[in-house]
């Protein structure tokens, strides 16, 4: 009787750790946009670093497993509206494609928690390899099968007083930040490690004392003044051949009563649907138009070249290229473009699309053929300007923003359409990793979107303005420049790989030196 109660109570105890590790992974939603409830990352890593402190590494990479997998569900949620109001799928269906992507995404986290469970042989030992984990896995998380690196850690702290590190360290160094600060709070409460809380005050404290005195970029005294245009046109519209032109009108008639003291004119991916090609009399008088005006326009379009069948989604530019033109340079396949380079699994290729495009409407979707890019090309060149572009979910990806930065970068430029996910927490989300990108490199953001968010953001400010979404609506706003580089946009993630790889070195140090001591031991008794 008594073997029955005991095996009952632990059982209880399982499903509890179980159920507890998945609400820590749903909580971690609210510590990003729009909640903003930043705090919460360090309790939802704490509490996973409890849930994971089991006897057994398969019990650590199960409970790990299911924090992950609540972490995932709830954040990546909006995935699904895309899904079920696009996808042609049924809802059982639908449901099932969301767990394969969640649990698919769950892993690597969760070998990040086995990892630090098995191999480590004392508290902090645990915390080093956990820190080492995320920076390895989640780096995997970000390059294989085209790479999701959404949900990062480092996100959270966007809106908190850790973001003045992000131009020094990163996101990815602010991702392990947070999961040294959830670690060590867990051994702190449950193991009272004083010595390990310390040192990660000592090494925090270090860092913004090494921010305070590290040159920062700042205000160069050019101030330009930018309209974005937000055209909220109908997802289901955007791709029917006789909305087209309409759409194409309706952003011209938008912009042509802001043209006066205009610098910048901005439109979304993919405000002119048609492909560029055929579209041409209507880009040559907009790049007359905008020249006239004195100003320049730069918008998204489809580009099929018909030579070569190759399809890019592009972002170009009509009217002044330089501060001294009087008149435009628009030509079909100028240089003075930008073509994108990380494709959107499904949305903008399909793999193994002869055996995928047959089955649901989810996999043969408009315009989800296009070719990539280079993954490094040069800065649009508008009235003057130098503007590093991203489309999209490219934005998602540090390395290869920064790796299109240069000094002479002028604005941090990215455009999108996030109607395909309604009004769920993902454009929010969206919006918060591309300031993020802003914090990293010390320069202002500007987004354009067709249905929100729309806005500019000033990272040393840090003040975002920006447009209601569902709106049809123009803003225009003065932006202020910046000079100078950051730490980040000049060594990148480097230094936190060095950090890394030095915590990884001190675990198998120590360790090594403990078997070593063991077997001499043993061989002398």
């Amino acid at each position: 009787m008594l073997n029955k109660k005991l095996n009952k109570l632990v059982t209880l105890s399982k499903d509890l750790r179980a159920w507890l590790a998945f609400f820590a992974g749903l909580s971690l939603t609210f510590a990003y946009a729009p909640f903003n409830l930043w705090p919460l990352v360090f309790v939802a890593i704490a509490i996973a670093c409890y849930c994971t402190d089991v006897q057994y590494s398969k019990q650590a990479a199960k409970y790990g497993f299911i924090f992950s997998f609540g972490w995932f569900t709830a954040g990546i949620s909006w995935v699904h509206v895309s899904i079920s109001q696009f996808g042609g799928l049924p809802l059982p269906v639908s449901l099932l494609l969301m767990a394969l992507l969640c649990g698919y995404l769950a892993l690597f986290p969760t070998l990040a928690f086995l990892c630090a469970h098995k191999f480590s042989r004392a508290p902090w030992q645990r915390v080093f390899l956990l820190i080492s984990g995320f920076a390895i896995f989640e780096f995997f998380r970000g390059k294989l099968l085209t790479g999701f690196p959404w949900l990062s850690f480092g996100y959270t702290l966007t809106d908190s007083p850790f973001n003045r590190l992000a131009p020094l360290i990163g996101e990815m160094g602010l991702t392990l930040m947070c999961v040294l600060l959830g670690a060590c709070l867990y051994a702190l409460v449950t193991a009272r490690q004083y010595l390990l809380s310390t040192f990660t005050v000592i090494a925090v404290s270090l860092l913004f004392l090494l921010s305070h005195f590290v040159q920062s970029p700042s205000y160069n005294h050019k101030t330009i003044t930018t309209l974005l245009v937000q055209g909220n046109i109908q997802q289901s519209l955007r791709w029917e051949p006789e909305q087209f032109w309409p759409t194409m009108s309706k952003y011209r008639d938008m912009t042509r009563v802001h043209w006066q003291n205009t610098d910048l004119v901005v439109w979304p991916e993919a405000a002119i649907p048609e492909i560029e090609d055929i579209a041409y009399p209507f880009l040559e008088g907009l790049d007359k138009a905008a020249a006239f005006n004195n100003t320049a326009v730069i918008t998204g379009i489809p580009d099929y070249q018909f030579n070569t069948k190759t399809v890019y989604n592009t972002l170009i530019v009509l009217g002044k290229k330089n501060n001294d033109d009087q008149t435009g340079h628009y030509q079909y396949l100028h240089p003075n473009r930008y073509q994108k380079h990380q494709l959107l699994p499904i949305g903008e290729f399909v793999p193994f699309e002869e055996l995928l495009r047959p089955l649901a409407p989810l996999f043969n979707l408009a315009m989800s053929s296009f070719n990539r890019g280079e993954r490094v090309q040069t800065n649009l060149i508008a009235n003057g300007l130098n503007i590093l572009p991203a489309i999209c979910y490219e934005i998602a990806f540090s390395e290869l923003v920064r790796d299109n930065f240069t000094e002479e970068s002028d604005l941090l430029f990215t455009v999108s359409n996030d109607a395909w996910f309604g009004d769920s927490h993902g454009p929010h989300q969206h919006m918060q990793i591309a300031r993020m990108r802003a914090l990293e490199l010390q320069r202002p953001l500007i987004r354009v979107t067709n249905n929100g968010i729309t806005g500019v953001f000033d990272p040393i400010s840090k003040i975002q303005t920006s447009l209601p979404q569902f709106t049809d609506d123009v803003l225009k706003v003065d932006v202020k420049l910046i000079s100078g580089i950051s730490p980040f946009s000049q060594h990148g993630q480097t230094p936190m790989w060095w950090i890394v790889i030095g915590m990884l070195i001190s675990v198998i140090l120590v360790n090594a030196k403990r078997l070593v001591a063991a077997k001499l031991e043993q061989h002398f008794l």
